[in-house]
């Protein structure tokens, strides 16, 4: 297939969430004020606890089973990837800018976390459906890139939610001086992605004043250094697990989307509940068709919200340049580019499967806008809040282009 006919198949899915993003921010204007900053709250509410669920478990009960199971072990590792090669190069980019030091916090979460959830929903489905997709049979498409979509939606929630949310914090804490971060500011949400994190409570956080400073480290190693060696291995281990306890809120790491997600693996992996619920012939179908109603509203009004959230980057501060440049080149181009080759590698070494479809949805992981839910961290952790609104703006703008361009270079990789 020639390359221009493959940017075509990648633009037209960009641009129709382009129309519909920006419907999304017609109707948050004050003038308008459809998706008012109290409507995005609730309807957050109802895309994250109940559409997002129901769409991830429709689709995965639906395709997953023993088999694809055994082949789609590379994506919590792909997506692990991403992540770490992010803050990487978000750590780097820190240290050439010169970012400021409530910014650092902020920029590499934008740089470690991308859209996984939305994005992928959004984009898959329409290239399935556009004529000429490299990709076969739209309705056998459909059903496989959902079923890819919404696991890399559920991996990305507890990589958020234990990876990022933790360096972020460890960063903001660091540099807020004591402050303790304001859970009862209100937060603008992006649907789709964990949200729970706007739900801890301050008893479920540790203090800042346990990290407002490097000298508060070094004490604590130095009163238990000698002490070291009489510590027994049990000992250890509980300590181990209470630092684990402290840092990783449970409750963060099963999102419903996530709870979503195991639900769908346990029917399409357990024959008698298989037959029981997948397939119109199967006697309680209603459940599966109940789940695939619900979840097909999640697609448009996760790109309305996307639309209406946006729209606080044009009330944005000013922003050190070399810090949106960065993290642009950052998801943009070096993430892509060693996207390509860790996938391309696997390929070649037989770690991933020959399907052209989980391939592109491999390798569109590395190349996505940062997750929307890092402003909802910066405001838990009040660092870098109006930034953070102006550096999500250009990168979901020029995701337009990037997306496209780089939706089309990958599907002449794998076709």
């Amino acid at each position: 297939m020639a390359l221009l006919d493959l940017f075509v198949v990648a633009l037209m899915p960009v641009l129709k969430v382009l129309l519909i993003t920006a419907l999304g921010s017609l109707l948050a204007i004050a003038q308008v004020d459809i998706l008012g900053e109290e409507a995005r709250k609730h309807l957050n509410n109802i895309v994250f606890f109940v559409f997002n669920p129901a769409l991830v478990f429709s689709y995965l009960a639906k395709s997953i089973t023993y088999e694809s199971m055994a082949s789609l072990w590379f994506m919590p590792c792909n997506v692990l990837l991403t992540f770490i090669l992010g803050s990487a190069l978000g750590w780097m980019l820190i240290r050439f800018s010169r970012a400021p030091d409530h910014l650092q916090g902020l920029v590499l979460g934008c740089c470690a976390a991308g859209n996984l959830g939305n994005m992928p929903l959004i984009i898959i489905p329409a290239v399935c459906r556009e004529k000429g997709s490299p990709f076969g049979d739209p309705e056998s498409c459909n059903t496989h890139g959902m079923a890819y979509a919404s696991l890399s939606m559920a991996i990305g929630a507890i990589y958020m939610s234990s990876y990022v949310y933790n360096i972020m914090r460890l960063f903001s804490s660091r540099n807020c001086q004591g402050s303790e971060p304001d859970v009862s500011m209100p937060c603008i949400h992006s649907a789709g992605e964990n949200r729970n994190l706007s739900k801890i409570q301050r008893s479920e956080l540790l203090p800042l004043q346990q990290f407002s400073s490097v000298e508060d480290h070094v004490d604590v190693d130095v009163s238990t250094f000698e002490r070291t060696r009489k510590v027994h291995v049990p000992a250890k281990v509980k300590t181990f697990l209470r630092m684990v306890q402290t840092n990783i809120n449970p409750r963060t790491l099963f999102a419903p989307s996530t709870i979503g997600a195991i639900g769908g693996f346990i029917i399409g992996t357990t024959p008698p509940l298989r037959k029981a619920i997948i397939g119109d012939s199967a006697p309680l179908h209603v459940v599966q068709d109940s789940a695939s109603l619900l979840g097909d509203a999640a697609i448009p009004t996760v790109t309305l919200l996307l639309g209406a959230n946006l729209l606080r980057g044009l009330k944005g501060s000013s922003i050190h340049l070399p810090v949106v440049i960065g993290i642009l080149a950052v998801r943009y181009i070096a993430l892509p580019l060693l996207g390509m080759v860790i996938v391309r590698g696997a390929v070649y070494l037989g770690l991933v499967q020959s399907d052209p479809l989980y391939q592109f949805v491999l390798l569109l992981q590395f190349a996505l806008p940062p997750a929307m839910n890092i402003g909802t961290m910066t405001q838990l952790f009040r660092a870098g809040e109006a930034e953070c609104s102006v550096i999500l703006l250009w990168t979901y703008v020029l995701a337009a282009v990037s997306l496209t361009l780089w939706s089309a270079f990958f599907m002449s990789l794998v076709s």
